[in-house]
């Protein structure tokens, strides 16, 4: 406000003292001017009347002395006789000049001429005298751009000297406006009682204001509690960003990206994480599509669903939610590859079937041979059917964990129905199967535990050594079940014992197809110990045996 008021009174003052000069310099410019002109003519005038009484010796030297016009006489065809301030046969012929034409044709005649420079002026004033020469009177004075320029400095001094007062005046008028307004207590607009009358309206609005801006804040503030708490809760990562930078990025989000809000918020997104993954599924929502990503940090799997944010159909942003897939991508790389071995598995047996059949049914076969043709198709029809089953097995215990039948089942007499079962089998390949074990009751699916506790032991027959053993013990430690097997076979190496309760993995592939293993047996015990919050153990020597030990919670 002290700028403008003295801007606008500097102007003032300004404009006022220039129109003022030029007003002024115009009015003694006329005044000057006329009172010349006057004294020309008279002067004139006077000369006439005594050059037509003395004749035109009256004009000398001394008699132009006594003048400050110049004095001219004309002959009749415009040769100059006599001059006042320069030699009369040096001067031009002054025959087309206006006032001397004018003074021949009406007896008197003027005209005024400005210098080159148009700073001063000449009046020329001519009679005609009774011989019929001519006399001419003429008198310089400043013209109006002379008499402006000539008082410029006066003007330029006043205007400097009233500016500066101005200034002055503007400052000490400015603090007595300001004074009451630098007071206003606008924390509580309506108690300014010394206030100006004419502000009451705007005080009244912003105490108005102040009020709903004081409900919005509120209203800002539940909303910014409600906010954090979702979003600072939630299991996966949330990412709020706008066309730059990032606005908010939640705890499970700074977690899984290793960084601090700090470090994040005002920033660029590549503060988050530099992965090309991220910054791509950004753009895609600033450039207005949704975004779907999968971005891998490290072992884990994350997937990026990206949005944009629109604010009066401008893309103002963008939001990012993180869910953590790895379970899901595993699951899906485990479907895919137990679809893949199924496929393989059930393949190879089908084939076998469908070749012997066809060499059979071509009448290829020996009438002699076709019995050992049968047995053959009947051995790969057993395996079929065995893949098949274990198959089932599988996908009842993925589909039906947790709603499955409990009871309470001793493990001791499953140990045994199992070593009854698998005796024969054991002698016919020269094993000696033994076990011992003692009364351990458990709250659990009684069939399950029987195939996890067969699987264990058939595995541990079909990958013996000839002449080789077999160990089941059941025992109680601390109150908790302890069933183990342990037998002398093939072993298994170290980098492989993790993989061994995987589907379809086998340690020795072509002893597999010896003794028929589906490959599923492991899994199903896994699944089977997972059913029951059972811990599995593998101790295994490679060439020396294998001892795998299921660990069950304490009843």
């Amino acid at each position: 406000m002290r700028k403008r008021i003295f801007r606008n009174t500097a102007v003032l003052v300004i404009i006022s003292i220039v129109l003022t000069f030029l007003a002024m310099s115009l009015v003694m410019y006329n005044r000057t001017y006329n009172a010349m002109q006057t004294a020309v003519e008279d002067e004139c005038e006077y000369l006439k009347a005594s050059i037509d009484e003395s004749g035109t010796e009256f004009l000398t030297p001394e008699i132009a002395g006594f003048s400050d016009s110049r004095i001219t006489l004309i002959d009749t065809d415009g040769t100059v006789l006599f001059e006042s301030e320069e030699a009369a046969d040096q001067m031009e012929n002054h025959a087309e000049r206006k006032e001397f034409q004018e003074a021949l044709d009406t007896g008197e005649g003027s005209d005024s001429r400005s210098s080159a420079t148009f700073s001063e002026q000449t009046y020329y004033y001519a009679l005609r005298l009774d011989n019929g020469m001519v006399i001419r009177v003429a008198n310089t004075a400043d013209n109006v751009w002379g008499t402006v320029l000539s008082g410029l400095g006066i003007a330029i001094a006043l205007i400097v000297i009233l500016v500066i007062a101005s200034l002055i005046y503007a400052k000490a008028m400015t603090n007595r406006i300001m004074k009451p307004i630098n007071e206003l207590d606008l924390e509580h607009p309506m108690e300014n009682g010394k206030a100006y009358e004419e502000i009451s309206p705007l005080l009244g609005r912003i105490n108005r204001q102040k009020k709903q801006i004081a409900d919005q804040m509120v209203q800002l503030q539940q909303n910014q509690e409600e906010y954090m708490a979702i979003t600072e809760n939630m299991k996966d990562g949330l990412i709020v960003t706008n066309r730059t930078a990032v606005l908010a990025i939640n705890r499970s989000a700074q977690r899984l990206f290793g960084v601090t809000q700090e470090e994040c918020v005002n920033h660029d997104i590549i503060t988050v994480n530099r992965n090309e993954v991220l910054k791509e599924a950004l753009e895609e929502a600033l450039s207005g599509q949704e975004s779907e990503k999968i971005l891998q940090l490290g072992e884990r799997y994350y997937q990026l669903l990206a949005n944009p944010v629109r604010v009066s159909e401008e893309i103002s942003g963008a939001v990012i939610l993180v869910l953590d897939v790895t379970e899901k991508q595993e699951a899906e790389k485990m479907r895919r590859e137990f679809s893949a071995n199924v496929s393989h598995e059930l393949k190879t047996p089908l084939m076998s079937i469908s070749g012997y059949a066809e060499i059979i049914e071509h009448g290829m076969v020996r009438q002699e041979d076709i019995p050992n043709f049968a047995g053959r198709i009947h051995a790969e029809a057993s395996r079929l059917t065995n893949l098949v089953e274990d198959i089932i097995r599988l996908s009842r215990l993925d589909e039906a964990e947790g709603t499955m039948p409990r009871e309470e089942t001793d493990l001791n007499e499953i140990c045994e129905e199992v070593k009854k079962h698998l005796d024969m089998s054991a002698k016919d390949r020269g094993i000696t199967f033994s076990y011992k074990g003692e009364k351990c009751p458990i709250d659990g699916v009684r069939q399950v535990l029987y195939e996890m506790v067969y699987n264990l032991c058939d595995n541990a027959i079909k990958y013996n050594k000839k002449n080789g053993s077999v160990d089941l013990r059941l025992r109680k430690e601390n109150g908790a079940p302890v069933l183990a097997v342990a037998d002398t076979g093939i072993g298994i190496e170290p980098e492989e014992t993790e993989r061994i309760f995987e589907r379809f993995y086998r340690v020795d592939k072509s002893h597999s197809k010896e003794t028929g293993g589906t490959g599923l047996g492991l899994s199903i015990v896994k699944h089977a110990a997972l059913l029951h919050n059972a811990k599995i153990s593998v101790d295994s020597t490679p060439g020396a045996g294998t001892r795998i030990e299921i660990r069950f919670p304490e009843m």
